[in-house]
Order: C-alpha cells, then sequence, then structure tokens
C-alpha cells in the first residue's frame, strides 16, 4: 500500500504574496495563511491560531499576486513538505 500527502487548509491570508522570478524565469509567490482552531471541552474552547507559510510557482504564483490581498479567506490543498537547517 502506498502512502498519500494531501492537505486542504482554509484560512485568511496574513499580508500580500511576494512575487519573484528564478533565474530560469520561474514565478514563485511566497505567503502565509492564519488558520483557526479550537480545542477544549464545549463549556471551556481556546482558540489557536496557525501561521502556514505557502509557496506557489509558475501560473498559479502569478494568479496569486493579482487576487490576494491581506485578509482574503482562502481554501489551498496541496502536498506538506517540512524542511530542516543548521545553524552555525
Amino acid at each position: 500500500m502506498s502512502s498519500m500527502n494531501v492537505v486542504v487548509l482554509i484560512g485568511r491570508v496574513v499580508g500580500p504574496p511576494e512575487l519573484r522570478y528564478t533565474p530560469g524565469g520561474k514565478a514563485v509567490a511566497q505567503f502565509t495563511i492564519a488558520v483557526d482552531r479550537t480545542r477544549g471541552s464545549k463549556n471551556a474552547q481556546e482558540k489557536e491560531t496557525d501561521f502556514v507559510p505557502v509557496v506557489a510557482w509558475e501560473r498559479l504564483a502569478e494568479i496569486c499576486n493579482e487576487f490576494l490581498s491581506k485578509g482574503k479567506l482562502i481554501s489551498i490543498q496541496g502536498a506538506l513538505r517540512t524542511r530542516t537547517y543548521e545553524t552555525q
């Protein structure tokens, strides 16, 4: 059996997308969305917010740059990728 990596998020755009181009000419847009969730019992629920960085490529990056703005509610479907790095 193979595995599957699919994530669906609904949240609000934190700020305008940052559009740039790679040396090869591919468009890349980066932005962050805020996703709210609640935890706890029905009587004592706490609201928590996760800030999720999003990266879009090529034509989708250009569309994001054109239509997304701070506070806009959006739905995103994609694959979850994690990165690790070491500092000096």
